[in-house]
């Protein structure tokens, strides 16, 4: 009895802290990091390069080839495996997705630059948030990344599988 006592005990102690540390507030957000310096700034990590939050991404001025403006980010898209799959980019009240992959930063200046023709770039389709399209459907991710000239990531990983089995398997 003495035992089961103890390790109810125990068992809410172990709770209650459990709680405790869930409900600690978050730790402030870093500020943002200067261009220049070789010291570790504040969102570095040692060994592994510059790390950005999504602060500062929204609302990046996004254009594309010929210094074109095509709005700025409005939002993020992830996979369910957490990684960033598409920019959602307002464009005079209308949103387009942009492939993450398709884009090069700069985020000092709160820029990016897609590497895409105004041609190519009136073809795609867009959307308002009333009518999200499904960004996971296979035809969609498709269609996406063919205009800019991409392969969808979770075509990409099985197309890397398929050559490293290749490269294991035996010569014939």
């Amino acid at each position: 009895m003495l035992r089961s006592t103890l390790h109810a005990a125990a068992l809410t102690v172990l709770g209650t802290a459990t709680l405790t540390l869930a409900q600690a507030p978050p730790p402030p957000p870093a500020p943002p990091v200067p261009a220049t310096g070789t010291t570790a700034q504040p969102g570095t990590t040692a060994g592994t390069g510059q790390t950005y939050r999504v602060k500062q991404v929204l609302g990046t001025k996004v254009s594309i080839d010929g210094n074109v403006s095509i709005g700025t980010v409005e939002d993020l898209v992830f996979d369910d495996q957490g990684y960033v799959e598409y920019l959602i980019v307002q464009n005079e009240g209308r949103l387009v997705t942009v492939p993450w992959q398709a884009t090069k930063f700069n985020f000092q200046q709160q820029t990016a630059v897609v590497n895409i023709t105004q041609e190519k770039f009136r073809t795609l389709p867009t959307y308002t948030v009333q009518e999200y399209p499904n960004f996971s459907t296979p035809a969609y991710r498709t269609e996406i990344y063919r205009v800019y000239g991409l392969t969808p990531g979770q075509t990409r990983r099985m197309e890397r599988r398929e050559e490293r089995r290749e490269e294991r398997r035996p010569p014939r």
